[in-house]
Formats: C-alpha cells, structure tokens, sequence
C-alpha cells in the first residue's frame, strides 16, 4: 500500500531523473508528508506530431475515471491492486491506454506492534535517487464547468500495488519490506518504466505481469528506518518527519 510518500525535489531536478522534456510552467510544492487527494508529480508519454514524448504533469492523487458522475470517485482509488486492475470498472480503461509512473523520494508505512501500537517507517534509496512507481491517470470533465472554463479537465493519477515479498526471501531489505506491510507500491526499473509508458503498447495484461516480475528486483536497493511519529496527521509537514526524534516547534495532534 501507499498512502503517504515525499517529494520535495525541485521541478528541474525531477524532470532530469525522468529523462523527461523540460516545461518551464510545471510548478511543484516541496512536501515531506503527501497524502491522497493532493497534487502529485506523474510521468507519462504521449505522440506530439508523430514523435514519441516523455513529459511531467500535475495531477490529482486519487483516480477519478472518465465516466465518474463527479470527482468524489478519487478519493477511495488512490491505490490499485495489480490483481484486479485489469478488471476493475474504475482502473481497466486506464491500464489499457493511459499509464504512467509516479515519482516518489520515499515514501511512509505504518508498521503494527505490541497492543497494537502502530509505528511509521521511512523506505527510500540509500543513494537518493526517486523511486517510480507504475501508476495510471486518467482525464475527467467537470460537467459543472463551462466549456470555456480552463478548469473544466482533471488530471489525476493512482499508483498499483503489489503483494509484498515473501518473508522468507534471501534479501535482508525484502524481507523487512514483507514485514513491514503485506503491500508493496509497485516500482519500476528503467526498462520496465519505457515498456509501462509506451503509449503504442495496448497489451495490458502481458504488461502488468511484466512489471509485477521485476518488482521485488526493483525494490532490492531500498533501505528503511523509523519516521517521526506526527507523519500520522497530513497538517504535519516538514524534513523533521523523516526522522524519529522531536522535532523543534510544534506539532500537531498524530492521527491516523
């Protein structure tokens, strides 16, 4: 699962990890606590005059598809498991034509304890570059607006998940992933990312069990530590939040 993640990169630095073409108008806010229905980085690729192009955009976190009666849809398709995108009414249109990847510096997931006590970890890589995660996006009309209104489309994005690694795997890092959560975002190498956002590919389900292989391979590299527990509550914003200790000023109420 991924329900709160980071990404405090500045546009130009992201653009270049993404091998993207550049746009002077992309404007991203730093956040070190991103949570669902906020405006998120997606990198997608589409045919401009017959040529291939990788951009960056803007979207909504939390898929609402085309023919959504209204954008309240979005906030319970956030994440999409692979198992049953392909059949999905709210994900298959998008798996099919419309993928993209979702870049990340890291992101959070709440480990249960003793008593039930919940505990937030940090997974990112060592070597801080961005994790792309698969994800889909999908554009919808605001019927409300006129035709005429520049915010009449919604951009918004969700990111797939998959089956954490079984625990008993010989890497150290994917066994602390598997018992960490029992899903995993999905993320993808830089092969599997060209192949995921090939806007000619229309062979979703080979695509989707290609991905999914490369997985746990992809997530060999990470690395995960204890969070600052006020991550629970989407007010608490900041670089303190990836570390346990207390940070200075104040912080809200944790709620999760």
């Amino acid at each position: 699962m991924c329900g709160r993640y980071v990404m405090a990169r500045a546009s130009a630095d992201l653009v270049a990890e993404a091998e993207a073409e550049a746009d002077a108008n992309l404007e991203l806010r730093a956040s070190w606590n991103v949570a669902p229905t906020s405006d998120v980085p997606v990198v997608l690729e589409r045919f401009v005059e017959g040529r291939r192009v990788r951009q960056v955009h803007v979207a909504k976190w939390g898929l609402v598809p085309g023919w959504a009666r209204d954008a309240s849809v979005g906030v319970r398709a956030f994440n999409a498991r692979t198992e049953t995108v392909l059949e999905k009414p709210t994900f298959r249109d998008a798996v099919a034509a419309r993928r993209c990847a979702v870049p990340v510096d890291g992101y959070y997931e709440w480990k249960t304890g003793p008593g039930k006590t919940r505990r937030p970890f940090y997974v990112s890589r060592p070597d801080g570059r961005p994790i792309f995660f698969a994800g889909l996006y999908e554009w919808w009309r605001d019927p409300a607006r006129g035709q005429a209104d520049p915010q009449r489309w919604l951009l918004s994005t969700s990111i797939l998940t998959v089956a954490s690694p079984p625990a008993e795997h010989t890497e150290p890092v994917l066994r602390d992933l598997a018992d960490l959560h029992d899903r995993l975002p999905l993320p993808l190498s830089p092969a599997a990312m060209a192949a995921w956002l090939d806007p000619s590919r229309r062979d979703a389900p080979e695509l989707v069990g290609a991905v999914v292989s490369q997985a746990y391979a992809a997530a060999s590299d990470w690395a995960l530590h204890p969070a600052h527990p006020a991550v629970g509550n989407v007010r608490n914003d900041g670089e303190y939040l990836l570390h346990p200790g207390e940070p200075a000023g104040t912080v809200e109420e944790v709620l999760f």
